[in-house]
């Protein structure tokens, strides 16, 4: 890792470069918005890391640096020129200055630092996709605090690649709710009128959903550890419905709770029947998806303990995922909830994490034993330097905080080893196994010690390739 004291020569940018830097710039509409928890999270954590008395995390167009999140004391916006940020940018990489009164770059410029009475700093570039320098994550030392180490200035490179994701996810976000706006890809005067909540709710009463299946594997040893059921609608006359096409329906219209609790029901049941198949799969973990109204409503808890009870499973075997979007909309409630679903034993699943940041600082609290890594950043991992350093730091945070890792959606073989060697135990994706219906995946468990073959080596099932 380059990290310099700065001694560099502030040079006028290239226009055509610093055109294209100030197009990214504008793709993701940073500028001038107003605070935002995940940002907030993110330089807090750096300041704390760091032992820093201020962080902040600023984005300069043609003219000025301006702050998005701080931390500690700031200013809201400077003259870009020189700024902290042109040595950033010149540098293209980390910098550090331990003494800014012995530093001939900070001597007559740069006021505002002497001003708010830093003594030293360390500042690492936030990219875009392109590779193009956008802002700076910073963090100031008084006289009093202890310099920046390397390993922190190498945790803060990786924070700041969190910004660059969750720029990109929400920058991918917009252009999603614009293609799927009413009326957007659809005929002129079509509405999107399916499934409507009577479709939904004959759906629930007539028991037109299934559960299907897909395997957790441990990446070593290819070994099937767990089991996540995904909910499917088996519509009469549409065949197999997606579960994106109906539920943000049935969680606006609230039929998600019924639905959600027979799925609960059916996957509690059918692990006790691969539990009197063979007792071997006592080991295994079936994991199932909640929904933000699920999780908050009162009860949850003794709801569970019910199902254990009815049908007689271990909690060890019961696994409960869910959001950092559903965690985040009532926190108090969420840890009261997260605490009595840990008493009972299940295990309990951080979903998509990556995709959000705002629980990021409230991670620590948070009685989770797993966290899934997005199958956005898996799928990216192969695409530069940036992708791989997101899902390096996620497995990176779940170690230090003690909680086990599972990726999803792994569908190459490159993919696969990048996970290995970055130390991620567990995964799951098509490389492995399509979800399946639960007779297909009864099959699967019967294979030897529950090993699923390579892709290339005898013998290969045909419910590997399922749709």
């Amino acid at each position: 890792m380059g990290v310099q004291q700065a001694q560099v020569e502030i040079r006028e940018p290239d226009g055509a470069l610093e055109a294209a830097r100030l197009l990214d710039l504008e793709s993701y509409a940073i500028l001038d918005t107003p605070p935002e928890a995940c940002y907030d999270a993110i330089t807090q954590l750096a300041a704390e890391y760091c032992g820093a008395t201020a962080c902040t995390l600023n984005f300069a167009d043609k003219t000025r640096v301006w702050t998005k999140s701080h931390c500690g004391p700031y200013v809201r916006e400077l003259p870009r020129e020189n700024s902290i940020f042109e040595l950033v940018l010149t540098s293209g990489g980390p910098l550090v200055v331990n003494d800014l009164s012995d530093n001939p770059e900070f001597q007559n410029n740069r006021v505002h630092l002497r001003h708010l009475r830093f003594t030293a700093l360390a500042a690492v570039p936030v990219f875009s996709v392109e590779g193009r320098i956008l802002g700076m994550l910073a963090v100031f030392h008084c006289e009093d605090d202890t310099p920046v180490t390397a390993l922190q200035v190498s945790r803060l490179e990786s924070m700041a690649v969190m910004v660059s994701s969750r720029m990109e996810l929400e920058k991918l976000r917009r252009q999603d709710a614009w293609m799927t706006a009413p009326g957007m890809l659809l005929a002129p005067g079509q509405m999107r009128t399916w499934p409507t909540p009577d479709d939904l709710q004959r759906a629930v009463d007539e028991r037109q959903f299934v559960l299907h299946y897909q395997p957790e594997i441990d990446l070593v040893t290819r070994r099937i550890v767990g089991v996540e059921a995904l909910i499917r609608w088996q519509h009469p006359t549409r065949g197999m419905v997606q579960p994106h096409e109906f539920i943000p329906q049935a969680e606006e219209s609230g039929i998600i709770l019924p639905m959600g609790d027979w799925g609960m029901a059916e996957a509690c049941r059918q692990i006790q029947e691969w539990n009197a198949l063979d007792p071997r799969n006592g080991s295994l973990r079936v994991f199932v998806n909640l929904s933000a109204l699920q999780f908050l409503r009162e009860g949850l808890a003794d709801h569970v303990e019910s199902l254990m009870l009815e049908s007689g499973i271990p909690s060890h075997q019961l696994g409960l995922e869910m959001t950092e979007s559903g965690l985040m909309t009532n926190m108090n409630t969420a840890l009261d909830v997260l605490g009595d679903l840990r008493a009972l034993g299940v295990t309990l699943l951080m979903d998509d994490f990556g995709t959000g940041y705002s629980s990021l600082s409230y991670l620590h609290s948070f009685p989770f034993d797993v966290l899934k890594i997005d199958r956005s950043f898996v799928g990216r991992m192969a695409e530069g330097e940036q992708p791989l350093q997101i899902v390096r730091t996620i497995i990176e945070l779940a170690r230090v905080l003690n909680m086990s890792v599972i990726a999803e959606g792994i569908e190459t073989a490159e993919q696969y080893t990048l996970l290995r060697q970055m130390g991620c135990r567990h995964g799951q994706g098509y490389l492995f196994a399509r979800p399946m219906p639960a007779a297909d995946m009864t099959e699967l468990l019967q294979l030897p010690g529950r090993i699923l073959p390579d892709r290339d080596g005898p013998p290969s099932l045909s419910v590997l390739r399922t749709a």
